[in-house]
């Protein structure tokens, strides 16, 4: 395999050689499950779902494990603002997620772990880390221990960064601290503010875990000391990704051989976040797209690459898959290819190189369009699409994508209704009575039908 990633730690793309022959371990930070997921949110999960699905169409057997965030400040505070206990907040909003990345195909991965159910590798770690003189408990008496960043002279090597130049750690009080910059390892329970619940006993007493230890800690259980990829948002770089890496090496830990970092989605520029109030809820975009369609508009872009969302380029890429599944449809039943085309491989073996992948499909479409055209055998041109498709998580075959609405049953009722109005605007046209036509297309289109005029006839899909 010739796979070359962009490393954000060397910020270099090199060659990707695994730590073990024919296997791949993959750990990618997860939501904190505090509200519903938004585009912005699932682009990191469709983005590593082809990462995983090319690793693994190259033979190798990835251990994908993606963590859930189910207990943190920004979960304690939403659940209070809204008078339910913190606990059925954080499962609530898991399944909204599960839901949104089923409706993409984004696969389960190997292993889910919630940091809630990890609570004893959390405090071991804890214990190494304090003691190799890289973590104390402060002395106010709050309960909080920190990491001492000025212990490890590699700290911020990550995002090459300088201590002296970073801003102080916001994610505890600063009073108990040695530098600013130490950040929690683990929260001191505040009675007054927090439900008990919301602890767990520990050395130092009862508290909960900070935010960045809990991946390092289950990155560890189910992964070793020593994995190859670690993935996540370009905005976790700092300060999550640059603790992460600072507190496992600190507890010996080798931790991550390779960083990758997808980019944001952006709406008037800025990132798509709750904060904005600009997100657009992944629910609320599939009712005006299907799944499939979101998730090539996704896919089409460079992981590293930001997106300016609108509904007009998201219309574009809905456009673009919908020719792929009317050529598909035109050339029939036909098994995926063994392999995917040399210029698939290429684009995908630098660095992710989804334009250029989704390149060859279509080049690999109109190849087979004009074969049809020309009465010739598309098959082969088919087998090679759907092989890529695969890939990419967008072959319209698979079973993750669901029955049709309604049912199978439905679809031949569904199949006669459109086509009686269809063949009313093919009369229409011939009479050139071009207003009875039009009326009849926009009909079709106001219900959800898109037609495309070809050589055989109109065809028409949902």
């Amino acid at each position: 395999m010739n796979l070359r990633l962009h490393d954000t730690a060397t910020r270099d793309v090199r060659d990707f050689v695994p730590l073990e022959p024919g296997k791949v371990g993959m750990y990618v930070c997860g939501l904190t499950v505090q509200s519903e997921p938004h585009v912005g949110h699932v682009r990191a999960y469709v983005n590593f779902d082809v990462l995983r699905r090319w690793l693994t169409a190259q033979g190798y057997d990835v251990t994908y494990i993606r963590n859930v965030t189910d207990i943190d400040d920004k979960i304690l505070a939403k659940a209070a603002e809204q008078g339910r206990p913190w606990f059925e907040l954080g499962q609530s909003m898991k399944r909204e997620l599960d839901k949104a990345l089923a409706s993409i195909n984004v696969a389960p991965p190997t292993y889910e772990p919630a940091a809630t159910g990890h609570v004893p590798e959390i405090v071991e770690l804890i214990q190494q880390l304090i003691e190799r003189g890289h973590a104390y408990a402060a002395d106010d008496g709050s309960g909080d221990v920190y990491f001492d960043v000025r212990s490890w002279p590699e700290y911020g090597e990550l995002t090459r960064q300088r201590v002296e130049d970073m801003e102080p750690a916001g994610d505890a009080d600063p009073r108990g601290k040695r530098d600013p910059r130490d950040f929690a390892l683990w929260k001191g329970h505040k009675k007054e503010l927090e439900p008990a619940t919301a602890s767990w006993p520990s050395p130092w007493g009862p508290g909960r875990p900070g935010w960045h230890i809990e991946c390092s800690a289950m990155a560890g259980k189910y992964l070793g000391p020593a994995f190859d990829i670690h993935g996540g948002g370009v905005d976790l770089r700092f300060p999550h990704h640059e603790n992460e890496q600072a507190q496992s090496r600190a507890a010996g830990r080798p931790f991550a051989s390779y960083w990758l970092h997808n980019a944001w989605v952006t709406t008037s520029g800025e990132k798509m976040s709750k904060s904005l109030g600009n997100s657009l809820l992944v629910p609320n975009v599939l009712e005006r797209y299907r799944g499939v369609e979101l998730r090539y508009y996704l896919v089409a872009a460079h992981y590293r690459s930001h997106i300016e969302f609108s509904f007009e380029a998201l219309d574009e890429a809905a456009a673009a898959f919908r020719r792929i599944e009317t050529f598909l449809e035109r050339a029939g039943d036909v098994e995926a290819a063994a392999e995917v085309p040399p210029g698939f491989a290429a684009a995908m073996n630098d660095d992710l190189g989804t334009p250029a992948a989704v390149a060859v499909l279509h080049d690999t479409v109109r190849a087979g369009n004009k074969a049809l055209g020309e009465g010739g055998d598309s098959k082969e041109y088919a087998a090679a699409a759907r092989a890529m498709l695969q890939v990419l998580g967008l072959d319209p075959a698979d079973p993750a994508w669901g029955a049709p609405v309604g049912g199978d049953a439905l679809e031949p009722v569904v199949d006669a209704l459109v086509r009686g109005l269809l063949e009313q605007r093919t009369q229409a046209r011939a009479d050139k009575d071009w207003g009875r036509a039009d009326a009849i297309r926009d009909q079709l289109t106001a219900a959800g039908i898109s037609i495309e005029d070809t050589p055989d006839g109109p065809k028409w899909s949902v």
